[in-house]
């Protein structure tokens, strides 16, 4: 039986910059004080500590990695926080030097808690151990790796028993790209209509529906958020954001008050291809700057490649077509999300694993299916667009300067948006039967290529723009 993972597992909501080493290390810690709870140890527990490993040390002060900590510590929730505590709750800790748990318990925690440690740890590069003590005696141990994407997984998890969430007999297994071209093919349906079958196994059509728009609403409000936000981005990089500036040029003297009518006033504007090209960098980039203010994104399939997906869907809704409303953007999430399973899977979504092209990579695959889809394009085709965006991204390193999730990550979204664009118009003119490259063989080469990539080119900033470019120099 091939694995199953939702669309919901592939594009979750939650706090930026990164997926790996936010999202992750903060579930990460939720789940073992959950397991304090269950174990009844929180009570005994009067000391904490925490170790970094790896990849999430190296670049861990950039991408929040110590805050989500506390926050998980915390117990709050990445996905229903209001933005505004974040900073409440991190000061208070590093103020009083306690962690408060619901309930009111407190435990000591110096701001020397968190241990930065260079080793890697052998299971993954993304390595985190909680420990508790009582009365200096060690009474609780765990280590968790995060694997891209917010998933998590223990040490002594098998990574790919930990993947298969569950074996139910779902009506279309699905592993490989052919496997759901030959279901799409035999069944005469789109890749949304057979993804949607099979979350039904697993959930309601009422409640698939409410979540999908709870998604596209956090996309639409985050795009909305960063299009009208100035000023520089927080980690000493002086990054200076830039989408608001190019919305109000491209806005013009457009009236409206909220993201309904912002989507009308742009479906208003000027269709010249310079205007869309930069109306899709935009959004990319307005995306990626709320990400890198630790705002509320959609992991998809990661925080740092989290522009992708919305601006491409956002282009297809104010340039493309005007008449479009939830049932495409559902077919989009849908054909975009078993896209990216499909490559977590065969491969990773994790640039600590594989690179950047473990991240743009995959999402602008993602976003190149299923715009391909909305276009018109046969099950086929919307595989050939997936391809096509990949093969172009194939050896994209990720060396994040200041190991911070601004240079070039944010960049790299507008780029990965506009590949997915050009390689759906392309896909849309292919006849499937002719191309030379299917999409599982440029999904086994990017992982060949992850395995083959040198480590300081995998989100350690230890190679690339990370070190020739310095703080010093911005």
């Amino acid at each position: 039986m091939s694995q199953f993972i939702s669309v919901f597992d592939m594009l979750k909501i939650g706090v930026g910059p990164s997926s790996s080493h936010t999202l992750g290390p903060w579930r990460a810690a939720q789940d073992w004080v959950l397991k304090l709870r269950e174990n009844n140890l929180l009570e005994k527990i009067d000391t904490i500590k925490v170790d970094l490993y790896g990849s999430l040390s190296l670049t861990g002060k950039g991408h929040a990695t110590d805050l989500a900590i506390l926050l998980g510590l915390s117990e709050a929730d990445p996905e229903y926080i209001p933005i505004e505590d974040i900073a409440i709750i991190v000061d208070r800790i590093n103020t009083q030097e306690e962690i408060f748990f619901k309930g009111g318990k407190k435990v000591t925690f110096y701001k020397n808690s968190i241990i930065f440690n260079k080793e890697f740890l052998p299971f993954h590069s993304n390595g985190v151990t909680f420990r508790g003590f009582f009365n200096g005696q060690e009474i609780s141990t765990e280590t968790y790796f995060s694997i891209g994407g917010g998933f998590i997984v223990q040490e002594n998890n098998n990574l790919e028993e930990e993947i298969e969430i569950n074996k139910q007999n779902f009506p279309f297994p699905i592993n490989k790209a052919k496997q759901l071209e030959d279901y799409c093919e035999k069944e005469k349906m789109l890749i949304s209509d057979i993804v949607f079958k099979n979350e039904l196994e697993i959930s309601s059509a009422d409640k698939i529906d409410f979540e999908l728009h709870r998604i596209w609403n956090t996309m639409l409000e985050c795009m909305y958020i960063g299009c009208h936000t100035k000023g520089i981005l927080p980690g000493g990089l002086k990054v200076k954001r830039r989408a608001a500036d190019i919305q109000e040029k491209l806005i013009k003297d457009a009236k409206y008050s909220n993201p309904t009518e912002w989507i009308t006033a742009i479906r208003s504007s000027e269709v010249k291809f310079r205007e869309i090209l930069k109306w899709v960098s935009c959004f990319a980039l307005s995306v990626n700057e709320v990400n890198a203010s630790l705002g509320r994104v959609v992991t998809a399939p990661t925080n740092g490649s989290a522009g992708v997906i919305p601006a491409v869907l956002m282009y297809f809704l104010v340039i493309e077509n005007h008449e479009a409303d939830f049932k495409q953007i559902k077919q989009f999430l849908l054909t975009a999300g078993e896209i990216g399973s499909i490559f977590k899977k065969n491969a990773t979504i994790s640039a600590a694993m594989g690179g950047c092209q473990a991240e743009i990579g995959v999402s602008s695959a993602m976003a190149a299916g299923a715009l391909t889809e909305l276009l018109g394009g046969t099950p086929a085709q919307s595989l050939v667009a997936a391809e096509i965006a990949m093969e172009h991204h194939l050896g994209l390193t990720c060396d994040p300067i200041g190991g911070l999730v601004q240079v070039p990550c944010i960049e790299r979204n507008s780029m990965g948006a506009i590949k997915a664009i050009n390689a759906a118009e392309m896909a849309l003119e292919t006849n499937p039967k002719d191309v030379k490259v299917p999409l599982d063989k440029v999904i086994d080469t990017m992982w060949e290529t992850a395995k083959d990539m040198h480590k300081n080119y995998k989100e350690t900033s230890e190679g690339g723009l990370a070190i020739n470019v310095g703080l010093a120099d911005c």
